[in-house]
């Protein structure tokens, strides 16, 4: 009986530690639950970007301005699919597996793996040409989904680019090189082809499908092309050295997509600034993080400001000489 009686008293004691660690974990599930309440104000952003190169940095740094304005705190889990576009499906299963708030899809490529990984997470793009060709939407103006953002794609920048091209330049044919795999190219390309079709501007075209391509393909235009246009394809804008580094050799003048491309060393473009577009981007992030609005409620945007910017530097670099009727259409990088 008093060998019992121990026993019996051990069990009760044992019993009586392991209820006291089911306590503590209920205690420690309390204290996570304050934890996740606590994380509740501090939002968890995916941020997936299809390649580095300035204006996509410059739309993400003017993303985080927005939600820091709004008074947000944010951790950001930033992955770059380094211009692989296979590895925008990884990344955007990713974040779904752990369970961000919100995603943030810093070109068309990476929006479209992000909407095919999840419809239930917001997904806010910028940096995208075409969203309801990329069916990335229904509607700029209804979206019906769990997707919207700003386009990187104001409607008269290649009109008025193909225009100036045209009217200001001597040579007849225009050099394009872009990756044809890249559905915001295709997109673009048409665009060019269609605004050119009441001149009498003819195309050459040279693709690539990775940025190893872009020197070799733009040095197949010599010869051919009297103006160069490099439209917002990210595959050569990430290897846009080797394209100035061809027009300076063989005075071709080169115009590009976008503003920073024009400070990197092209001469001319009917552009604005992709942090205006990030910045915009994070308004939309803001309302969504805040419950303000559903991403169907909010519009998809183009750019709000359009200007044609020239570089003298490379002007001089291709041999252009600037003609005094550009004061007044331009605005000049010294």
């Amino acid at each position: 009986m008093g060998k019992k009686k121990k026993w019996m008293a051990a069990v009760g004691i044992a019993s009586a530690l392991l209820l006291a660690g089911c306590g503590s974990e209920e205690s420690g599930s309390d204290s996570s639950t304050g934890g996740e309440e606590d994380k509740e104000t501090t939002f968890k952003v995916g941020v997936t970007q299809i390649a580095e190169h300035p204006s996509l940095d410059a739309a993400f740094e003017g993303f985080k301005k927005a939600l820091e304005e709004a008074g947000l705190e944010v951790e950001y889990d930033v992955q770059n699919a380094q211009g692989d576009a296979n590895n925008n499906a990884p990344i955007a299963q990713n974040f779904v597996g752990d369970g961000v708030d919100l995603i943030f899809a810093n070109s068309t490529p990476s929006a479209q793996s992000a909407l095919n990984a999840t419809k239930d997470i917001p997904i806010v793009f910028t940096s995208v040409t075409d969203a309801v060709g990329a069916e990335l939407v229904k509607s700029m103006e209804n979206t019906e989904g769990n997707v919207t953002g700003t386009l990187d794609n104001h409607p008269d920048a290649i009109p008025n680019t193909v225009k100036f091209i045209d009217e200001q330049f001597e040579g007849q044919t225009v050099g394009l090189v872009y990756n044809s795999g890249e559905q915001n190219s295709i997109a673009q390309i048409e665009m060019v082809k269609e605004a050119g079709k009441n001149t009498d501007l003819k195309f050459v075209e040279a693709t690539v499908s990775t940025t190893a391509e872009v020197k070799q393909a733009t040095e197949s235009l010599v010869g051919k092309a009297d103006v160069i246009y490099i439209i917002t394809d990210n595959t050569v804008v990430s290897g846009l050295d080797s394209v100035i580094m061809v027009a300076n050799e063989n005075d071709i003048p080169l115009f590009v997509g976008e503003l920073d491309s024009v400070a990197k060393g092209g001469f001319a473009a009917y552009g604005f600034d992709y942090a205006d577009i990030g910045y915009e981007a994070g308004v939309m992030a803001a309302q969504i993080l805040k419950g303000e609005k559903q991403p169907s409620e909010l519009p998809v945007q183009y750019p709000q400001n359009l200007k044609l910017v020239i570089n003298k530097k490379a002007a001089e670099e291709m041999n252009i000489e600037i003609k005094e009727e550009w004061d007044g259409l331009a605005e000049y990088l010294e």
